[in-house]
């Protein structure tokens, strides 16, 4: 991981209130990894660890198939049937609104044998994205072709005659969509939201880089970036098939305080405030532009080939603006010629200035998202107005600190400062990554630590604002649960490891008959007794920071159990 990267991730870890996110955080993201592959064990522990995701959230999935390519068949069978068995087997169907992928996953889905006979002569690139094809998983599943059609997406706002949208809406799984955006109180179409935080193979970026891209997006929450969002106008269809809704998007942007215009070429010329931007050419010379990217910047460019990796494809890939510092772009898989609806229109500037996340942001401008891949960080969301949250104990009316024991019933009193005018309108409680309780404005978060296991808790409290985007705001509180006097404690040596080194992971508890030691969604070992000491090999974690977890069982209820304190170590090759 660089130097600067790692520091942020430090910092990250180390601060108690944890980033917003407009209508979903990571308690509602579904980050799916390869452990097959160390590029992307190591991309997922630097996400994990800047972003706060669960343990329970993140679920490794074998793949040592293709990283270009997959039948969908087989991504039916092999891909997303297991992830959406294992967001129910987790019990996080409610919450779940985004799947995140890892690197080390094929990126296109070849979809030709679902296609009926009439359309397969028609349909001369049958090919469509990861991340599109999840999104719209229900059509996936149904057993015809449903993503085909151009308004597939019915999350999508539609702009009025100036290209400018009425509104941004946060995404949350629960949600029915109707026809031209409708929210429904029941029915409608339901959604993943999906984006993939990086690609290593063929002309992707490297590790190193898709590290630094996401610790910048990170760090971009919330500044309300000072520079310029450019859209690019010039004579080839890649730009004149978006053009008509520019001068609309950026008075709109203005409107907000946002600086935006249009110019000329395919790049801005030597511009050090690109805080977004939107074109359409075959190819472009970043570097050479002498231009630089603000933190958090969307920056994406309409053509035929730019999600595609493969290293003979031709025109300039997404990748290179993610080496540029953007936290996001998207790209065609295949040749999706020149239609707006399966490219972002340019009002995916105006959402993200609204506050709604990169992820948000995509898929709100794109109506038929089949062949887009969208890669980067999901959550980026600079422009949002964050709410503070904090949580007092309604026993004695102190703020609840963390590390505090705690038994019995506990009733938190959750507040809200800084939500924007609207305040907040309601807090969630989560649980180790479950959401296990919600109260309005004003109400108590009762939390009953009799049924939980003994010992260490992450405990979240979430507000959301009372806003349409419905950013988000946390306090995570690590609080010690001692009801049943059991107890384990967990050491782990060295703290500092290279990769083919090996991690020795010490047990040692009171009222427990074993133990089960885990880290970043997996299972590194059980013990049989109530002390013990196992070996795991540093390359079974990957590289980067890795939180190293332990439960201790004495029967099979939650509250037979006892949770060790986390340690957190480094797999890294620096001295």
């Amino acid at each position: 991981m660089p130097r600067c990267a790692a520091l942020l991730v430090a910092s990250v870890l180390c601060g108690i209130p944890a980033a917003a996110h407009a209508g979903g955080g990571p308690e509602n993201i579904f980050l799916v990894v390869n452990p097959a592959s160390p590029d992307s064990l190591a991309v997922a522990n630097t996400f994990t660890a800047l972003r706060h995701v669960p343990p329970i959230n993140v679920f490794m999935l074998p793949w040592t198939g293709s990283v270009d390519t997959v039948p969908i068949a087989t991504f039916r069978s092999d891909i997303l049937g297991p992830i959406i068995r294992a967001i129910d087997a987790r019990r996080l169907s409610t919450q779940i609104d985004c799947v995140v992928y890892s690197c080390g996953f094929p990126w296109r889905v070849d979809y030709v044998d679902d296609l009926p006979q009439e359309l397969r002569a028609k349909d001369q690139f049958p090919s469509g994205s990861l991340t599109g094809m999840t999104m719209l998983h229900a059509a996936v599943t149904s057993g015809a072709p449903l993503w085909l059609a151009p308004d597939s997406n019915f999350y999508f706002r539609p702009p009025d005659k100036e290209g400018v949208p009425a509104e941004t809406r946060g995404f949350r799984n629960w949600y029915g969509w109707g026809k031209n955006g409708a929210l429904l109180e029941a029915g409608g179409t339901r959604y993943l939201l999906s984006a993939m935080l990086g690609v290593t193979a063929g002309r992707g970026n490297t590790v190193g880089e898709i590290e630094a891209y996401l610790a910048s997006a990170a760090a971009a929450d919330g500044t309300k970036p000072e520079g310029t969002i450019y859209f690019m106008t010039n004579s080839d269809v890649r730009s004149t098939t978006r053009s008509g809704a520019f001068a609309g998007v950026v008075r709109a942007l203005g409107e907000l305080g946002v600086k935006a215009e249009v110019a000329t070429g395919t790049l801005p010329a030597r511009k050090r405030d690109v805080a977004g931007l939107v074109t359409g050419t075959p190819e472009f010379d970043w570097r050479g532009s002498g231009c630089a990217v603000v933190p958090g910047a969307i920056c994406e460019n309409l053509t035929s080939f730019g999600g595609i990796f493969t290293p003979s494809a031709g025109q300039t890939p997404l990748s290179e603006f993610l080496r540029a510092g953007a936290a996001g772009s998207s790209g065609a898989v295949t040749e999706p010629f020149s239609l707006q609806a399966k490219f972002p229109h340019p009002a995916i500037q105006l959402h993200y200035a609204r506050g709604a996340s990169l992820v948000e942001a995509f898929y709100q401008s794109v109506q038929a998202p089949y062949q887009l891949i969208v890669v980067g960080d999901p959550l980026c969301q600079p422009w949002a107005t964050i709410p503070e949250v904090e949580v007092v104990s309604a026993a004695d009316s102190q703020v609840v600190a963390p590390g505090t024991v705690v038994s019995g019933t506990v009733e938190l009193e959750p507040r809200a400062v800084n939500a924007g005018d609207a305040g907040a309108d309601r807090f969630e409680l989560y649980v180790d990554g479950l959401r296990v309780g919600q109260a309005n404005l004003g109400g108590r978060l009762v939390l009953d630590t009799a049924t939980m296991a003994d010992g260490h808790h992450d405990v979240r409290v979430v507000a959301i604002a009372a806003t349409p985007v419905e950013t988000q705001g946390r306090r995570i509180i690590p609080l010690t649960v001692a009801n049943h006097g059991r107890t384990l404690q967990l050491s782990v040596e060295p703290h500092r490891v290279a990769p083919g080194g090996t991690v020795r992971i010490g047990v040692r508890g009171t009222g427990i008959d074993g133990a089960v030691v885990f880290a970043t969604g997996r299972v590194l070992g059980r013990t049989a007794a109530a002390e013990a000491v196992i070996e795991v090999p540093a390359d079974l974690l990957g590289r980067g920071t890795v939180t190293i977890r332990a439960t201790g069982r004495g029967g099979p209820q939650p509250a037979d159990c006892v949770n060790a304190e986390p340690v957190t170590i480094e797999v890294t090759e620096d001295p």
